[in-house]
């Protein structure tokens, strides 16, 4: 009997055999995962293992990494917190808002986002404790309150963040991140609590078994309360370290957060069912999401792709989460009822070799990487642009004039998709920074928020080409662009004259918060003003989205039937309001939209469209990259390049189709 228990220890514990390396593996496999990751990504860009890049992957992984923190104690406890992105965003907004615009000092602001944080998630824990709702409804139902309650705080408009609070964005030593110095002390923190405190013991033992806690004497519906507390704390820190990154508040940032949150917290280690995780396993699931989305920019992998990767990922990190639990390999647990032996000195011991080999590995990879790219990077001009999004027809036709003017010229040009998160592209301009590109082409998510990465670029003597919109608090080398205003009035002239100068009209508003929305409708009230036999009796917003133009047109024409004109700030959403209006469309009642997209002209063409304000997408994105090159050659050009707007009728339409 003894001999053959002694055998099974050695089987166990490994040795160095074959039995003991899948152990390592499984027992750390998002450490190696991320040791692979960075050889991987090293070994495919010459670019990637620079002291610049790095701590942009730590930058791009600060936010990520915070809010994880926070989910992370909700996730031990078997719970779920889909509001974290909504929190942050509503937290920054508030410090914003009563900073700026209620001139409450910088201080007493800042105290009052975190206690809007923290507010939020007493709410849900109590939901989810007294008021016995599952926490995924709870927090869902946070996501939407948190959401609409910045959006009404700020009218859907950014705010300028106090700079005092926004050098939470620099860098110390004009080198190392400030963000990246947050994250690591949250971090610590969220190591603190789940390893040496009562409460951090309290969420393991709920996880664990929640009824077995409850009957031991915790009290667990308060400690659930606090638990969910701590997310909202994490996810206001978060979303002023967000919103000092892009010296405003905006109240759209941190849009599907939440989701890279979780996901961080299970590449980590942590389980679903509750009662195993721990911060260094969080922090290692962050990287990995920040490593692979910078890794996939420099190799110009499209933004789609990337969150193709990306879910494949987080499928493969439960895949093993289950792998390992099915081979009774250590939880991955910060308690002191954690890991058989993790809290004994040969515990230690190991975990601190585990470390040091990982650090060894990645010395060994620097080196290796270093001597194998020899700096080598190719002398031919490189241009890199990020569009805010590429969902919209508009931008996909800007791209494509980019894409077919640098064949022309034998450019090497990278494209990136912001998605509409300002966060991202200014992730996406730092990359092209670390790559040392010739020049960038920026079509700004805002105009403030590209302000801080353009800066940067900026200081590397890069020159910047700011596309369609122009970049705020930086400079730019030309604003290639149209008049948004001016095609705003342009086309409350046409929709005026259409109507005979009299008539009720709705609006259709693009995404609230971006400069396209925010020019297009202040050009269209400038120019119906001069109308005054035009009412306005309905704006709503339909996010540039022709299926949220369809509903929010049927929505408007319950209230509103009386109408007999509709301006959308873009063709999509005019699109889906022609599909609501039925056969009313371009007979009773005109449309106008905004872009002048392919589809956009079919309707005018067809006659269910009156009008489209055009601005020549294609050819926007051709003077673009064209200016981009002539810059990056030290060439004079002017500071700003205007593509024509022209409103397109059934009676011109031919000429622009």
């Amino acid at each position: 009997m003894a001999t053959d228990t002694l055998k099974s220890e050695k089987s166990t514990t490994g040795g160095g055999g074959a039995p003991g390396l899948r152990r390592l593996l499984l027992d750390n496999g998002a450490l190696s995962a991320l040791v692979v990751l960075v050889v991987a990504m090293s070994l495919l860009s010459g670019d990637f293992l620079t002291t610049q890049n790095l701590l942009n992957v730590g930058v791009q992984a600060a936010v990520t990494a915070i809010l994880a923190f926070g989910v992370t104690f909700v996730i031990v406890t078997a719970g779920i917190d889909l509001s974290v992105g909504s929190v942050a965003a509503l937290s920054a907004t508030v410090l914003a808002w009563s900073a700026t615009s209620e001139g409450v000092p910088v201080w007493l602001a800042v105290i009052l986002a975190v206690a809007t944080g923290i507010a939020c998630g007493l709410v849900n824990g109590a939901l989810v404790s007294y008021g016995k709702l599952p926490p995924f409804i709870a927090t869902l139902a946070m996501l939407s309150v948190g959401r609409g309650l910045s959006l009404v705080i700020s009218q859907g408009s950014p705010i300028a963040f106090p700079s005092s609070v926004s050098r939470l964005g620099d860098t110390l030593g004009g080198w190392l991140p400030v963000p990246v110095l947050v994250m690591i002390v949250m971090g610590l923190i969220t190591a603190v609590i789940l390893g040496r405190t009562y409460l951090g013991r309290s969420m393991y033992a709920i996880g664990g078994n929640e009824e077995a806690a409850r009957l031991s004497g915790l009290r667990v519906k308060r400690q659930k309360v606090a638990v969910y507390a701590l997310s909202g704390l994490f996810a206001a820190v978060a979303g002023v370290v967000l919103a000092s990154r892009l010296a405003s508040a905006q109240p759209q940032a941190a849009q599907g957060y939440e989701l890279d949150a979780i996901a961080a917290v299970v590449i980590g280690g942590a389980s679903l069912s509750g009662g195993v995780g721990k911060a260094s396993g969080t922090l290692i699931g962050a990287l990995i999401l920040a490593v692979l989305r910078n890794g996939l920019n420099l190799l110009s992998v499209s933004a789609f792709w990337q969150q193709v990767v990306i879910g494949v990922v987080i499928a493969l990190a439960v895949l093993l989460d289950t792998v390992r639990r099915r081979a009774g390999s250590t939880p991955v647990t910060g308690g002191a009822g954690g890991a058989a032996g993790a809290g004994g000195p040969g515990g230690k011991k190991a975990q601190a070799v585990k470390y040091t080999v990982a650090a060894v590995l990645v010395a060994a990879v620097i080196g290796g990487v270093s001597f194998w790219n020899n700096g080598s990077s190719g002398g031919a001009t490189k241009v890199g642009m990020s569009v805010s999004t590429l969902n919209n027809p508009f931008f996909v036709q800007l791209k494509a004039g980019a894409q077919a003017e640098a064949k022309a010229k034998g450019v090497d040009l990278t494209v990136t998709d912001a998605q509409n998160d300002a966060s991202q592209q200014a992730n996406q301009i730092q990359n092209f920074t670390s790559e040392g590109m010739s020049s960038v082409i920026v079509n700004p998510v805002d105009s403030d928020a590209a302000g801080p990465s353009v800066r940067a670029a900026n200081q590397a003597d890069i020159p910047v080409i700011a596309a369609d919109r122009g970049v705020n608090k930086a400079d730019v080398a030309t604003l290639v662009a149209s008049d948004n205003v001016a095609g705003g009035e342009q086309a409350a002239r046409a929709l005026a004259e259409k109507l005979g100068g009299k008539g009720r009209v709705v609006v259709l508003q693009g995404t609230a918060g971006t400069s396209a929305s925010r020019e297009r409708g202040a050009g269209f009230a400038q120019g119906i003003k001069a109308y005054p036999g035009i009412k306005v009796v309905a704006k709503q917003p339909a996010d540039f989205d022709r299926t949220k133009g369809l509903d929010v047109m049927t929505n408007l024409l319950q209230a509103h039937g009386d109408v007999n004109g509709v301006f959308a700030e873009n063709d999509e959403m005019a699109l889906g309001a022609i599909k609501a209006l039925g056969s009313r469309a371009g007979t009773s009642i005109p449309v106008v939209g905004f872009d002048g997209t392919p589809d956009g002209l079919k309707a005018v063409e067809a006659g269910t469209l009156y009008a489209s304000v055009a601005q020549q997408p294609a050819e926007l994105g051709r003077l673009a990259v064209r200016n981009a090159i002539e810059a990056a050659a030290g060439k004079k050009i002017d500071a700003t390049v205007k593509v024509p707007v022209k409103v397109v009728t059934a009676k011109n339409v031919a000429d622009f189709s």
